[in-house]
């Protein structure tokens, strides 16, 4: 059996436009989600957050199964829109009662809440001024972050500034397929700047009102070339390691940005938006580093290749492998090592602080059985990437906790409610909510602090 450390924190994580629903409750604003699900084509089945799981209005009854289900921490999203509707301005306080609720009833529970102060449901009005290609969006950033502080910050012991600031960045204003749908490679870096500007002052403004533990979360993504003797199959990983990684770790971990990245940014313009102290601000120290993780990415070198378009601007000449192996519902390919080498990779080039998997989990296409789901994809997906895990500890690096993606079925993206990764089942129609065969595997897992024999079931 493969036990994990002792004080091991087992838990599961969602987001606010994702989950949430009361699109209009008690003064919330619109987002960059509300307003992109409504254009035609950007959603899949022109699905919208309007309704998602009304986890607003039934977060009692889903802290409930977070309870039974043993969890002891929760890792959700502020939706800066209920907070600030304007993005700047008065605090909404209907909006942080909805969290003052919630962080209580986790704790009744004994559930740690880990709330995450973006979650990409940036207000509209912000986007209306320039969204993360204006300076000023990151400045409103810790305004906001002290407003949820100051409410908050008496019961909750672990912040998050950003989730994936790459998905933000990239998807957002590259290759726009994520909200609010930009297309233009020097807004994309603008952005990965002063989104990291945010974290960098939102962590300052944390600490100015007592806060202990602060993070980030990132998603770092293990490059591997398709050819490793091939002496250009790694120059193309290094450049897409670049792209993905080393542009957020570095600064963050103090060692600005990277030269050679900084270099390819030059291709789409001078870098006008990093001021003298920025690399600093951006450099102040965390707690914890959140790693979410699904999949690999192969590279190689082929002339001609078109690249990763707007998603790795100024990739051409780089070719990326579809899957080869098994995959998920979305395409992606199974293979837990990546979680590992991304691990160990972690510790060892950036030490010194803890690391949590904020986030892993699959897509599958669930079968219900007798008013059973039965999962046992997932069951395996989340055995073989905690084995990985495990694997990592047993080599020295310093994790703390494992969030699986997601508690419930819910909205995903631009995928819209066709593509679940939910541990619970959510009918959308009803909002009933039942526990699939992978949510009683992860309790005995908890209750065990432990994996099963490899090949063993509950």
């Amino acid at each position: 059996m493969s036990q994990f450390p002792e004080g091991f924190v087992w838990g599961a994580a969602t987001a606010a436009y994702q989950i949430e629903g009361a699109v209009d409750a008690d003064g919330r604003g619109p987002s960059i989600w509300d307003t992109f699900s409504r254009t035609p084509g950007a959603v899949d089945g022109g699905h919208t957050g309007d309704h998602a799981c009304d986890h607003y209005h039934r977060y009692r009854d889903d802290v409930a199964l977070m309870a039974d289900l043993g969890l002891r921490a929760y890792r959700f999203s502020v939706a800066w829109p209920r907070v600030r509707p304007g993005g700047v301005g008065p605090t909404n306080q209907r909006g942080l009662d909805f969290y003052d609720r919630l962080v209580d009833e986790l704790r009744s529970h004994g559930i740690t809440p880990m709330p995450t102060l973006y979650h990409w449901d940036l207000p509209q009005a912000l986007e209306d001024r320039g969204g993360w290609t204006n300076r000023a969006t990151a400045e409103a950033f810790a305004e906001y972050a002290t407003a949820v502080h100051d409410r908050l910050g008496d019961r909750v012991d672990k912040w998050v500034t950003l989730n994936e600031p790459w998905c933000s960045a990239y998807l957002g204003y590259g290759s726009g397929i994520h909200a609010p749908g930009r297309t233009d490679p020097a807004a994309a870096f603008t952005a990965v700047h002063h989104l990291l500007l945010a974290h960098g002052l939102g962590t300052q403004a944390l600490r100015a009102g007592g806060a202990r533990n602060v993070g980030l979360v990132v998603n770092p993504v293990a490059v591997r070339p398709a050819d490793p003797d091939s002496a250009a199959d790694a120059e193309a990983v290094r450049l897409v390691d670049g792209l993905h990684n080393r542009i957020f770790l570095d600064p963050v971990f103090g060692n600005g940005y990277p030269p050679d990245v900084l270099a390819h940014l030059g291709r789409f313009g001078e870098p006008t938006w990093l001021a003298e102290t920025d690399e600093k601000t951006i450099a102040a120290p965390i707690d914890l580093l959140g790693v979410n993780y699904y999949n690999p990415t192969y590279v190689a070198a082929r002339p001609g290749a078109p690249g990763g378009g707007g998603t790795y601007p100024g990739t051409e000449g780089i070719e990326f492998r579809p899957a080869a192996g098994p995959t998920t519902a979305m395409g992606w390919e199974i293979d837990p090592t990546g979680l590992g080498d991304l691990l160990r990779r972690l510790h060892r080039d950036y030490p010194g602080v803890p690391l949590w998997v904020t986030e892993n989990g699959a897509a599958f296409e669930d079968r219900m059985v007798a008013g059973r789901i039965v999962d046992a994809a997932r069951i395996s997906y989340l055995d073989g990437h905690l084995r990985a895990v495990h694997g990592a500890l047993a080599d020295g690096a310093d994790v703390r906790g494992y969030l699986v993606w997601s508690l419930l079925d819910n909205f995903e993206w631009a995928w819209g409610y066709d593509k679940r990764f939910g541990l619970v089942h959510v009918d959308y129609r009803t909002q009933l909510r039942t526990p699939k065969d992978s949510a009683h595997w992860y309790r005995s897992v908890i209750a065990r602090n432990a994996l099963p024999e490899a090949g063993g079931g509950r």
